[in-house]
């Protein structure tokens, strides 16, 4: 398989994402799937990469977003890669989340969003969260309300266990991050 290194994969992303708040997001969504690829035991650096390149051309090119990137800038990564970054967004490209690192992006890509937003309320940001508030918090569609709920629970869905076992999951990651 042809990776490139965490160090250029990140320098990509300092090319084409500017804005703070995206780069961190993309920053979790990496930490994400790293921790959910050493869960299961598979390539944590190719999920890591997945993760954090996600949303690579979403800044600066938001109408051709994922296709932008996987068609004209990640020529040099695996289509493991380029098949999960169209897998996270189907409504756009027809592609559905099927393997393991497809299906935990798409449930970990809108969730960690609102999780950092919640997070942003909370005094101890992730300290001490709880899974059944973010979960209730969900409910309340007036929060975070660019965050597809549709998405999120169909996140749920495409993955095995509990949706608190998912939330509570991304919490201690998130934690020490």
């Amino acid at each position: 398989m042809n990776l490139p290194t965490r160090t250029e994969s990140q320098a990509l992303l300092a090319k084409y994402v500017e804005n703070p708040a995206l780069r961190h997001h993309c920053e979790m969504v990496a930490a994400a799937m790293e921790a959910y690829a050493e869960k299961f035991d598979e390539d944590a650096e190719l999920w890591y990469q997945t993760g954090l390149l996600h949303d690579l051309d979403y800044e600066k090119y938001p109408d051709e977003h994922p296709h932008k990137a996987v068609n004209d800038l990640l020529n040099d990564y695996p289509e493991e890669l380029k098949h999960a970054i169209l897998a996270h967004g189907p409504g756009i490209t027809g592609v559905e989340p099927e393997t393991k690192m497809e299906r935990y992006l798409f449930a970990s890509d809108e969730l960690s969003g609102f999780m950092h937003a919640y997070s942003l309320m909370r005094p101890n940001g992730f300290d001490g969260m709880k899974a059944s508030k973010i979960i209730k918090k969900l409910r309340d569609i007036s929060f975070a309300a660019k965050i597809s709920r549709e998405d999120v629970n169909k996140g749920f869905e495409i993955i095995d266990g509990e949706p608190a076992e998912h939330v509570q999951f991304l919490i201690t990651v998130f934690a020490d991050i």
